[in-house]
């Protein structure tokens, strides 16, 4: 006798989205799950032979099920804090942002007075790194404003002269400090490069900040225990709204591994996290055994993450033709291309998965060259990865097909691609054309992964800018776009076999849509989400 399902979802349009060589267009109409696993698909009336007593039987009434998402790229402490600190992605304008920036300081203020902060459960023993007396702010795009420039000192010293101000820009290449915070940090300043720390015509700091500039901000406003669980089960939920049963988060000096594995003993983790680790970890994750893959079934280990180069945002890609907008600028190498080989090699060596940060052109072929060498000294099947991917040449792709490297990319910043739009600002019409070129990656074979890196982390959103794409490089189908997001994405971390298609024998990650991309595919981010489920619990409920 065949025993009975935990939960069937009935009566709705399940697309597998698997592999289209065995039957992965098909659509079904029901799904039967035990222990958190798939184990029939098919006709309504054959999956509730498999309801039993105790079943749960979930009606779909028509609506579209697919392969939870997953997120290949993100950082999810800093969409958290978009939630609990001020989200400065709804400012239209400089003044807008510092109004946000005000409105968060009069908060801080009431927090510190005993306001929310008498509802507070962290151990002051343990919790010493919180972001105290700091006025934080993220999220900021000023290539959407009218007034297009970066937010500066003397915006943040209108929100306060007399506590820490810091603005971070979107792409968490730039960031804006205060005066106060300016006298804070002055002399780790003056020991950063010269080129990251812009100046007025009085040689006077302006208050920008780029790259290695930022870093002892990020170290200064790291949260500590409390509050970095408090805002992983904010952004948890935000993903659980989102459709997002699985992410592979971006950490560097963080508590949030920790927090990830508490909660997972806790069976609190409303998600699959795959924690890729900065290379400066490298030394301490190869001394206490890890590598990747390793951990349990919602914790895993991921790759080793290093930066090349900057952001188009910042003028701090690296490119081989200059920007449009600053003739005498190509771009900074962050982590210099030699010290890049020598990181892959060790990391490659030691038994890891390496994903890069590159954007530019010339960023993007330096990891190849790191890549293409270590495979010649270690051949296994690494799966090395590279971040971005938004100004490949025709060589890179070529290179990128051959060697198996996958490119994780972000659809969600094909919202600059538009005319006029942050893109052509930087590189002009013709080269605007030429970033993010998804379809090419997928017609010369490239193994494309989606993912959003909180800008913003929302699926649909990056599906419905792959899908209307500008350009026809760029243009995906509905259908290779949520496979992007679900099968692409969990190959890019290992997880084919078990995540990524509604198949028997995978583990009941799913999520269902209030209406179909199909026939939406002109507004798909504005469909909804119905439900989101995990291990075939449902771990958000929006009808």
């Amino acid at each position: 006798m065949t025993e009975a399902a935990d939960r069937i979802f009935v009566n709705g349009e399940v697309h597998t989205l698997a592999d289209p060589d065995s039957g992965g267009d098909a659509v079904r109409e029901a799904v039967a799950v035990r222990d958190g696993e798939i184990v029939r698909t098919g006709r309504t009336h054959d999956v509730e032979l498999l309801a039993g007593v105790d079943t749960d039987v979930v009606d779909l009434d028509g609506r579209v099920l697919l392969p939870g998402f997953v997120d290949a790229h993100t950082h999810l402490t800093t969409v958290g804090r978009y939630l609990v600190h001020a989200d400065l992605s709804a400012a239209d304008s400089p003044e807008a942002a510092v109004d946000l920036l005000a409105e968060r300081a009069a908060e801080v203020e009431t927090e510190e007075s005993g306001g929310d902060a008498a509802d507070d459960e962290s151990d002051p023993a343990t919790d010493e790194a919180e972001t105290g007396d700091w006025v934080l702010g993220y999220g900021y795009d000023e290539s959407t404003w009218d007034e297009s420039r970066y937010l500066t000192r003397d915006d943040l010293d209108r929100v306060s002269t007399e506590r820490p101000v810091a603005a971070f820009r979107e792409d968490m290449h730039v960031a804006a400090v205060n005066g106060v915070a300016l006298d804070r940090f002055a002399d780790a300043l003056d020991d950063a490069p010269d080129e990251t720390v812009p100046t007025d015509a009085d040689g006077e700091p302006t208050g920008v900040l780029l790259e290695a500039a930022i870093d002892p901000i990020y170290r200064a406003v790291e949260p500590g225990p409390a509050e970095t669980r408090a805002v992983v089960e904010a952004a948890l939920k935000h993903c659980a709204a989102r459709g997002i049963t699985g992410f592979h988060d971006m950490v560097r000096d963080s508590h949030a591994p920790r927090v990830y594995r508490d909660l997972d003993a806790a069976g609190k983790l409303t998600a699959r996290v795959r924690i890729n680790y900065w290379s400066d970890h490298l030394d301490a994750a190869r001394e206490v055994g890890l590598a990747t893959n390793a951990g349990g079934d919602r914790v895993e280990t991921g790759a080793i993450k290093s930066y090349t180069d900057g952001s188009l945002g910042g003028r701090t890609a690296r490119l081989s033709e200059p920007y449009a907008d600053d003739p005498d600028e190509t771009g900074q190498w962050v982590v210099d291309p030699a010290e890049l080989r020598e990181t892959v090699a060790a990391a490659t060596e030691a038994g890891f998965q390496f994903t890069a940060h590159a954007i530019g052109d010339e960023a993007v072929s330096a990891v190849l060259d790191a890549y293409e060498e270590a495979a010649a000294t270690d051949p296994g099947e690494a799966r090395h990865r590279i971040e971005h991917v938004e100004l490949a040449d025709d060589d890179a792709i070529e290179r990128l097909a051959e060697t198996g490297v996958v490119a994780s990319v972000q659809p969600n910043f094909l919202k600059w691609a538009g005319e006029g739009g942050l893109y052509e600002e930087r590189l002009g019409p013709e080269r605007t054309a030429e970033t993010n070129r998804y379809r090419e990656l997928l017609d010369a074979g490239v193994e494309l992964a989606f993912g959003s890196d909180g800008m913003p982390m929302d699926p649909l959103f990056g599906v419905h800018h792959a899908v209307n794409a500008p350009a026809e490089s760029q243009w995906l189908t509905v259908t290779e776009a949520l496979r992007a997001y679900t099968s692409g994405a969990a190959y890019a971390g290992f997880d084919e076999d078990r995540l990524g298609t509604v198949e028997p024998g995978k583990r009941a990650d799913l999520v269902a849509l209030d209406a179909s991309p199909w026939e939406n595919a002109d507004a798909v981010h504005e469909i909804d989400i119905a439900l989101t489920v995990v291990d075939g619990e449902v771990v958000f409920d929006g009808r």
